[in-house]
């Protein structure tokens, strides 16, 4: 079972009073009805979500309804059950245009509704977060946005294909609505796996800065090492005072090492505390001095 058809599931099998399915219904038919004169025809694959909607034609609205099941053999055996409910349309339309009127539990039905006939959200485990809602239309897209916004959700709105799509990508906003849903037990799911992979990427930018800095480190430490070798070589030595010296010599030491190790160290040989910044002090002068012979011998 896809992640789409978990959620779709738990939406059809919560229980909601009268109203709550009355709305939801209204959702339902408002993305996927076709009319047949005065007839309305839904037409749907999932045997979970047409079991809520016979019960809510029969019990909410008293209306009676023609079933059909036909099995479709394309690749795998599908069963695709048509509802054709007689003198409805009406019905329908007069109940459609009061939604602006409605209040926001009556929204949040209408909306699990819509999302049971068009909606689809990407399985957590995939690469990207993604849930969208797809629409015959530009009218009836903006419609629904318009109402999501009514519930805070700020979906984005894009041409595709010969219709459109209403998405989110953000995982906070998928959570939540996936709350919305009533869909419980495919939001635990979803967070579960999205702190994992928060972790798992924080980790991983953590891994990245430390590898970052370590390469940063022994660029700097190299640099250092040429430095030294300079002075050292060419008798430059004895313009360093006594501590420069000896961190020069620990350096040539522990030539990898950070400063913080680098300071660590020391202090734990002279017994002495050494700091990091007392390092970098240090090496601070030794790039004075060379910087000073360098330009010296420019000008010679």
């Amino acid at each position: 079972m896809t992640f789409s058809a978990q959620v779709k599931n738990e939406i059809s099998e919560s229980l909601l009073n009268e109203i709550e399915n009355r709305y939801l219904l209204l959702g339902y038919i408002f993305m996927n009805a076709d009319y047949n004169g005065n007839s309305t025809i839904l037409s749907l694959e999932n045997m979970s979500i047409a079991k809520k909607i016979v019960k809510t034609l029969k019990y909410s609205f008293r209306l009676n309804v023609n079933i059909t099941v036909r099995i479709q053999k394309k690749f795998i055996v599908k069963r695709l059950f048509i509802f054709e409910v007689p003198d409805s349309k009406d019905i329908f339309s007069r109940e459609l245009m009061g939604l602006e009127n409605s209040d926001r539990e009556e929204l949040n039905s209408f909306i699990k509704g819509a999302f049971l006939a068009s909606g689809s959200v990407n399985d957590p485990k995939k690469n990207q977060y993604h849930l969208e809602m797809i629409f015959p239309d530009e009218e009836k897209a903006l419609f629904l946005k318009k109402i999501l916004a009514r519930l805070d959700y700020n979906f984005k709105i894009i041409k595709r294909g010969k219709g459109y799509m209403l998405y989110l990508k953000a995982s906070e906003e998928i959570s939540d609505f996936l709350k919305l849903l009533g869909a419980i037990n495919s939001l635990f799911y979803f967070e579960d796996i999205r702190i994992y992979r928060d972790h798992k990427n924080m980790v991983n930018r953590l891994n990245n800065c430390e590898q970052a800095n370590y390469e940063k480190s022994l660029k700097t430490s190299d640099r250092q090492l040429e430095i030294i070798k300079f002075l050292k070589e060419n008798d430059y030595y004895s313009l360093l005072d006594e501590k420069t010296v000896q961190v020069c010599d620990y350096r040539l030491k522990y030539p990898e090492m950070s400063f913080q190790a680098l300071s660590d160290i020391i202090s734990k040989e002279i017994d002495k505390k050494v700091t990091k910044s007392y390092i970098n002090h240090h090496f601070r002068k030794i790039n004075e001095v060379y910087n000073r012979i360098i330009n010296t011998n420019k000008q010679n």
